[in-house]
């Protein structure tokens, strides 16, 4: 089955439709999907989505551009939904240099913060880096050694991927990969391991081609894996097998059928 480690169906995108495409998911073997939190508003939403469909788990975090809305007893609030079982991670969390919307020693301090918390609770973290690259590695290894981990939406070099791979993380790969001007993500999966690859759409976000520009779903995966495959030079079925075992693992789904 396909795993989609990364998406947002919380996302008001998809609020003309959700029900009607997720109902879908199955019969296009879609086996899980987690939705990943971004906001402080978003996390009653993906805990609703995890109690309506029995294929949807969460995680509960803070992006980066929205750490200016945490406070301590925001962040107090974060501890009861992880404590859900179906809540599987603490994420998307990190650091985001493009945007810059928050300073970078706020963006650093509530990051550290989250790992923390997922420390202590012993579940893995969805982490989102963007322009942030040495920062995000030096915190990493500083605050996350030993965690289980992916490093989603990766966009840097391929020998720092292979150090996240050193230090045990998994390597999330979307559509970008089917873009043609997507080189450095390209090289990426062609020199880490298959064994170190998760899918993830990220959608409504970042559409595979043919969609490219359009609103994305977990219903397009196919094509991120057909675009692993070539670059791997093994076949589809190859790539689904490795990377749902790859997830299974990241999110402790292994006893979930």
């Amino acid at each position: 089955m396909i795993i989609d480690t990364h998406a947002h169906y919380d996302d008001g995108q998809f609020d003309s439709d959700r029900e009607t495409l997720l109902a879908k998911m199955e019969d296009a073997g879609i086996g899980f999907i987690v939705n990943a939190g971004s906001t402080i508003s978003s996390w009653d939403k993906i805990q609703k989505l995890t109690e309506d469909y029995p294929f949807v788990y969460g995680a509960i975090g803070v992006h980066p551009d929205e750490v200016g809305s945490l406070d301590e007893e925001q962040f107090a609030r974060m501890s009861a939904p992880l404590d859900q079982e179906k809540i599987v991670a603490v994420g998307e969390i990190g650091l985001d240099y493009y945007w810059d919307n928050e300073s970078h020693e706020l963006q650093k301090e509530w990051f550290i913060r989250q790992l923390e918390l997922a420390r202590g609770k012993d579940m893995p973290v969805i982490i989102h880096s963007r322009e942030a690259a040495s920062d995000t590695m030096e915190i990493m290894k500083k605050h996350a050694a030993g965690m289980k981990a992916v490093i989603h939406c990766y966009s840097y070099s391929a020998e720092m991927a292979k150090e996240y791979v050193k230090m045990g993380y998994y390597i999330g790969v979307g559509g970008v990969v089917t873009f043609k001007n997507a080189k450095k993500l390209k090289q990426v999966v062609q020199e880490i391991p298959l064994t170190s690859i998760v899918l993830e759409t990220d959608c409504p976000y970042l559409a595979p081609v043919p969609y490219r520009g359009k609103r994305n779903c977990s219903l397009y995966l196919p094509y991120v894996a057909e675009e692993i495959a070539a670059l791997k030079e093994t076949s589809v079925e190859e790539v689904v097998r490795q990377t749902e075992i790859n997830s299974r693992k990241l999110y402790n789904f292994l006893d979930i059928l």
